[in-house]
């Protein structure tokens, strides 16, 4: 990681505040808080009919709004989505994180990347650092993914990331799987 990797969950609210951005950075990847800067991108990769067949279509007004509910949850809870870019070339490939339902008092890690770069271990790579970020700051037991039952490619994620189908649940009036991930066994809670 760079940027604040020592950020604390009570911390990270004020960091943002004060303009201080918290980055993490794998391998082939940068992570940062996704911010109304991004709107742009936000509606080009749900316009993508591939992505939207398994989440809802943002309009230009659609996407502002999710992404102050998403600044929002940065500010308020500590945590929230990443838009993910290549190192190499600073592209943005999709949005990644941890978003908190009230509906379900769950977060779930979820990952949306545009179809050009499918296939290539980016989803994976991105939703990994999440994981292990997000246990090393949130006292949660268990994280969750919400997939379609259609999406095929993001449940080979989630079990590569060693997430085992939960239950089913309604997600935007749909069946979705709800892919659960326990705290791994001796990791234990931060201080918050």
């Amino acid at each position: 990681m760079r940027g604040s990797p020592f950020v604390t969950t009570s911390g990270l609210a004020a960091a943002l505040a004060n303009k201080l951005v918290l980055v993490i950075e794998t391998e082939r990847l940068m992570l940062r808080p996704l911010t109304s800067a991004d709107v742009d991108q936000v509606v080009d990769l749900h316009s993508d009919p591939r992505v939207n067949q398994f989440v809802p279509f943002f309009s230009f007004d659609q996407a502002l709004h999710r992404i102050s509910e998403i600044e929002q949850q940065w500010s308020q809870r500590g945590h929230g989505i990443f838009a993910v870019e290549l190192k190499s070339t600073g592209a943005f490939i999709g949005r990644c994180g941890l978003n908190y339902w009230s509906e379900f008092d769950e977060v779930e890690l979820g990952w949306i990347l545009k179809p050009e770069v499918w296939g290539r271990g980016y989803a994976t790579e991105a939703a990994q650092s999440c994981l292990e970020w997000g246990f090393a700051r949130l006292d949660v037991r268990y994280f969750t993914a919400m997939i379609d039952p259609a999406n095929i490619a993001s449940a080979r994620v989630a079990e590569r990331l060693g997430f085992l189908p939960r239950r089913v649940d309604t997600l935007f009036d749909k069946a979705t799987t709800v892919w659960a991930l326990d705290r791994p066994l001796g990791l234990s809670s931060p201080q918050v």
